[in-house]
């Protein structure tokens, strides 16, 4: 049975709980995405908070917190059969219980782990080269990520500039994270381009542009080097690259 969910978490996990409770899945798709096939049975699974609160605490409880937000990590990446890498890890994992993140390059273990890794390594880049943009009043800034990362970069910046009024949005996923007196909020589906920075930001935007370019030492300058810092997929949502 192939079980098809809303791309919500919660969604992904009522999934899990029919695997083991009503029948076993072939696999999780993204409802939006499936291709039916006259060969597999499918069934659209409708998400249910209480069945996603059950998953989560057996996995918290019988494997561990470092798996649960394993498979969180590995939900926001990119890659294509991630529904099917976190079932696998989890068959695998009640079975094996509290030692299973010590199987560290298991074949059911080792996908959740590099898809871990994918996310956290472009966590940790965008929270050096993220840039914010004055918006009179308003600090703005326009991403697009690989993987859904905009929520594990929320209490970050919402520390960094607790003072402020700041939106972050995802142009790929249409998603934004806003930010004001000390909270904040992820909107789906909206759309943010037309946002105009304040006349003094564009002065400071030239300004960086300009010291950017006469700071480097002509002789020294390494494109391969600066390529692994900053991608090029990148660059366009950045000052100094336009």
């Amino acid at each position: 049975m192939d079980y098809l969910y809303d791309g919500t978490f919660e969604g992904l996990l009522t999934c899990i709980y029919y695997h083991y409770k009503k029948e076993n899945a072939d696999g999780i798709y993204l409802l939006s995405e499936y291709q039916q096939t006259i060969l597999n049975n499918y069934l659209t699974v409708d998400t249910d908070i209480e069945e996603a609160r059950t998953v989560s605490n057996a996995i918290i409880n019988k494997i561990s917190n470092e798996a649960y937000i394993y498979i969180f990590y590995c939900y926001l990446s990119d890659l294509k059969y991630k529904e099917n890498i976190i079932l696998d890890f989890l068959i695998f994992a009640f079975k094996y219980g509290k030692q299973t993140m010590n199987f560290y390059t298991h074949e059911k273990v080792l996908p959740l782990n590099e898809a871990y890794s994918r996310v956290a390594k472009e966590v940790h880049r965008f929270l050096g080269i993220l840039r914010f943009s004055d918006a009179g009043g308003l600090l703005y800034s326009k991403f697009s990520p690989d993987n859904d990362i905009v929520l594990l970069l929320a209490d970050h910046f919402a520390d960094r500039y607790k003072y402020e009024k700041f939106i972050i949005y995802d142009e790929k996923r249409k998603k934004g994270l806003i930010y004001a007196d000390n909270s904040w909020e992820i909107k789906e589906n909206i759309s943010i381009d037309n946002i105009e920075t304040s006349q003094n930001e564009k002065i400071i935007q030239s300004l960086w542009k300009q010291y950017f370019t006469e700071l480097a030492i002509k002789e020294r300058i390494n494109n391969n080097l600066q390529f692994q810092f900053v991608p090029a997929r990148y660059r366009k949502n950045m000052a100094e690259f336009k």
